[in-house]
């Protein structure tokens, strides 16, 4: 046998043992690199989401609040079985379901408008109807509350005004008032899951049901509706979810009406109750998850071995219908639901920052004092600078541990990657006041040399991961998108695998990246259920510093400090949607 380089074969042979070797020993790096990579990733998750749900079980069984001696019983599951907590259950799906129901209908008929007819101004109509989502509850909550206050509201005295009748008709400390302003955030929840759905769907399956003889309004029920079924039913469960999670709109309408739900009892038991019953708190938490994990259950077993084929292989275009002069009708409502949702809230806001009292809005009532009071408070400022920091810091934290989590469960067969997708996910199913109470044990049963807890830093890990679910799925559609070719061509070349990473696979995928960070960033800003139970004096973030103004009767500061997160708010949507139309254009 010859050799084409001239060398002696007993000479090239330990060449090729010592490249054989080096190739050995990089796959055993590479390994050994997987490993440490899946172990790290592993146990930053675990700690985020398996062990506030371990201490969420540690606490329901123990007699005593953190950090004290005690026994183990059951005695926190027993409280949990009485009347009043049933009450309190039941009171919790009853509204989450009166909510849902009603902003399911809403935000389909808003979906059908903006994807499927004419109606006009249609990508700026959806921009509004989608921002009371990106608001604070906190801030319309308050808004709300000024508006509709049923001695002083701002509608009712425009109302007495108008007709000359002693009393307004609006009350929102009632269940009404929950409903309404639960609904202002689930209808453009909803309106962002399934509004996609009807563009994707396939016209010819419409168009066949009316060649049939079937009228509009029976081709949309037995047609359409039936095709967005796994869209429908899947959203509207999240949208049931949330309602359960819900704090904000219970806690402001509800508590002061007397309505209990499962959200503000936790809140309640720990807070406000002497001694905090932190075992019935932790107890019912466990009975809420339980009841999430069966709502999902039985989504999947509704879903079960039924077909709903929307796309075809066949090239086609979304159908658009012509409403004639209908379409100022629905070009009316939608700018209705804007207005009622978002201008009438921040107009009360508006109003409120410049007059002396909450209520009186006479001319010679107009000052500037509450901003004066507002720019010259340290706890303001404070409040100020820790969101800032933690919706910066958190929201990068977040997109970062999600993009590589993503990315093991997409782009790689590791073994493990499940069990990391999983615990990605498990925050997902726990409301975030239910997550602080986790958190709350665990940050209380640490070692000394561990200072975690009363600090800033457990608002930021709990915000990681409440935000977590968040960003895999974001990053997770985004390396869907990308061919493996990319990488493997980038490697053949030459090209390390961090190399491959930051000019290929980021590069690519950094779009999906801004548009989850900036979505992170607003999670953390409007987050008050875990906030309200982690943060101690010096840790105070926005949400925090409303609540505690407006507990002391500060409703006018409130408005000023609710302008000022308005306008951070605008900001950022506005950056959201320069991203996503820079993503779109370089489709």
């Amino acid at each position: 046998m010859s050799v084409s380089s001239g060398e002696p074969a007993h000479e090239l042979e330990p060449a090729r043992v010592g490249r054989a070797r080096l190739i050995a020993r990089r796959m055993r790096a590479a390994a050994c690199g997987r490993v440490v990579s899946l172990v790290t990733i592993g146990a930053i998750l675990a700690f985020l989401s398996v062990y506030p749900l371990a201490m969420l079980l540690y606490g329901s069984l123990h007699s005593t609040p953190p950090g004290m001696a005690g026994v183990f019983d059951l005695q926190g599951y027993r409280d949990v079985m009485t009347l009043q907590s049933a009450a309190t259950l039941a009171n919790t799906i009853g509204i989450s379901l009166a909510k849902t129901v009603p902003s399911l209908l809403v935000a389909v008929l808003l979906a059908w408008i903006l994807a499927r007819t004419d109606t006009p101004f249609r990508r700026p109509l959806e921009v509004l109807v989608t921002l009371p989502f990106f608001i604070p509850p906190i801030l319309t909550a308050m808004a709300w509350g000024m508006l509709g206050n049923p001695q002083v509201g701002l509608l009712n005295q425009i109302w007495q005004w108008i007709t000359g009748a002693e009393a307004g008709p609006i009350n929102v400390y009632s269940y009404g008032g929950v409903v309404w302003h639960m609904m202002q955030y689930s209808v453009p929840f909803l309106f962002l899951l399934i509004v996609d759905a009807f563009r994707a769907m396939d016209p010819s399956l419409e168009e066949a049901a009316r060649m049939c003889g079937a009228s509009r309004l029976r081709t949309f029920a037995t047609v359409t509706l039936q095709l967005m079924l796994p869209a429908l039913t899947g959203a509207a469960i999240l949208s049931f979810i949330r309602g359960i999670e819900n704090f904000e709109s219970p806690l402001f309408f509800g508590l002061p009406a007397g309505i209990h739900v499962v959200t503000t009892d936790i809140y309640d038991s720990i807070n406000q109750r002497s001694p905090p019953q932190y075992q019935y708190a932790t107890a019912i938490s466990f009975v809420i998850m339980a009841l999430l994990l069966m709502i999902v259950l039985l989504q999947r077993r509704l879903l079960r071995r039924r077909r709903f084929e929307t796309i075809t292989g066949k090239g086609y275009s979304p159908a658009v219908m012509k409403l004639g002069a209908w379409r100022w009708a629905t070009f009316a409502f939608c700018v209705s639901f804007f207005v009622v949702t978002v201008v009438l809230p921040v107009g009360q806001l508006v109003v409120g920052s410049f007059f002396k009292f909450f209520g009186f809005y006479q001319w010679d009532m107009l000052t500037l004092d509450h901003y004066r009071a507002v720019f010259g408070s340290g706890e303001f400022w404070r409040g100020f600078g820790n969101t800032m920091l933690l919706g910066l810091v958190g929201a990068t934290l977040t997109m970062l541990l999600g993009g590589a989590v993503a990315y093991i469960s997409v782009r790689t067969r590791y073994r493990g990657r499940l069990l990391i997708d999983l615990m990605a996910w498990l925050p997902w199913m726990m409301p975030g006041i239910v997550l602080g109470v986790g958190f709350l044990w665990g940050f209380a049963l640490l070692p000394h040399a561990i200072p975690i807890y009363g600090t800033i830093w457990a608002l930021l890990l709990a915000y990681i991961s409440l935000g977590t679910p968040l960003s895999v799925r974001a990053m997770s559609s985004a390396y869907a998108q990308l061919s493996f070719d990319l990488e493997e061509c980038s490697r053949v070349h030459g090209a390390s695998w961090f190399q491959t990473m930051r000019r290929i696979v980021f590069a690519l995928a950094w779009p999906s990246f801004a548009v989850g960070w900036v979505l992170i960033f607003f999670g953390i800003m409007r987050e008050l259920s875990a906030s309200i139970l982690l943060y101690s004096v010096g840790s105070e973030v926005l949400s925090v510093v409303l609540l505690k103004l407006w507990a002391n009767g500060n409703a006018e500061q409130v408005s000023v400090i609710g302008l000022i997160m308005m306008a951070l708010v605008i900001l950022f949507r506005w950056t959201q949607l320069k991203f996503i139309n820079a993503r779109i254009g370089a489709l």
